[in-house]
């Protein structure tokens, strides 16, 4: 008995420290590397070719690491009273950190990913295991094929984080996909995009415009050299046909650990300068990020 619980605690040790060591695996995407966070024990930074894309803590789905994902976090929070339990959408799946977050902190929602790259699923579901009592429904398909399978106002929330190599693709930016998201979404249900962009923001202020054309309240939440124009980084984007938690949601990314600065009505509007609604006919990829943008 001694012999046999010996030989186990000795096989969890060698798997546990097989977990501190990263796992790589090539995906339709690229390469894929899961980096163990020395920090936190049971922590994971997912790498597509070198680019950081999720944060997961198996042992706390709620920590949330990367800025623009707690950024995401705050509306998800937002979108409902505390503990209720949403339906959710989610356009694009890495290392499903949002699905995780949303389980544990509202058990009992209902959730639907939609994930192009197959192998990159089966690694992450492999490598970082899901709750198995939580209700999410990955399904590897484009993102926008995806989303047209969803039946008419399921969803309390759609949230886009898209990309391929590094770049949102063109037909998830335009006014045609933005109708798709609302019918999806119940009356009252929100969207969230993770959007990336550099000076001159030609493209964020176009997608604040074609937003504008579908939904009549908007907000948006940036890093302040983002919204100056003097780097490339992430923003996201909140649309709605009800009022958003805009005072909440301004005290929430005021107080992160790098904070930011959220704007709406008239200030947004202003800051989108007259931008031309994005259509099918005439979109284009969101820009690809400069060199030493994820150093």
């Amino acid at each position: 008995m001694a012999r046999r619980g010996a030989a186990r605690g000795a096989s969890d040790r060698k798997r546990s420290e097989r977990r501190q060591e990263s796992v790589s695996a090539t995906v339709d995407g690229g390469v894929a590397e899961l980096v163990p966070d020395r920090e936190r024990p049971h922590a994971w930074t997912l790498l597509l070719d070198g680019a950081p894309q999720s944060h997961v803590d198996l042992d706390d789905p709620s920590y949330l690491s990367f800025e623009y994902q707690r950024r995401l976090g705050h509306v998800i929070d937002l979108a409902a009273p505390p503990g209720r339990p949403l339906q959710v959408v989610h356009l694009g799946g890495g290392a499903l950190t949002l699905a995780r977050y949303i389980a544990a902190g509202r058990p009992r929602s209902t959730q639907q990913v939609v994930e192009i790259d197959a192998p990159l699923v089966q690694l992450v579901r492999r490598e970082l295991p899901l709750d198995p009592q939580a209700r999410i429904r990955v399904r590897s398909a484009d993102a926008r094929a995806g989303l047209g399978k969803v039946q008419d106002g399921w969803a309390d929330l759609v949230i886009a984080d898209v990309f391929s190599g590094a770049r949102t693709p063109a037909h998830l930016t335009s006014a045609e996909f933005l109708a798709e998201v609302r019918r999806v979404l119940r009356p009252g249900g929100q969207y969230a995009a993770n959007l990336a962009d550099g000076p001159p923001l030609a493209h964020l202020r176009g997608q604040i415009a074609t937003a504008a054309s579908l939904f009549p309240e908007l907000a948006l939440a940036a890093d302040p050299t983002v919204w100056r124009g003097r780097r490339f980084g992430n923003a996201i984007l909140v649309a709605s046909d009800l009022p958003i938690a805009v005072a909440e949601l301004t005290r929430r990314v005021a107080s992160d650990p790098h904070p930011g600065r959220v704007e709406h009505g008239r200030a947004l509007a202003d800051f989108t300068g007259g931008a031309a609604v994005v259509t099918d006919a005439d979109a284009a990829p969101s820009p690809a990020p400069p060199p030493g943008a994820f150093d």
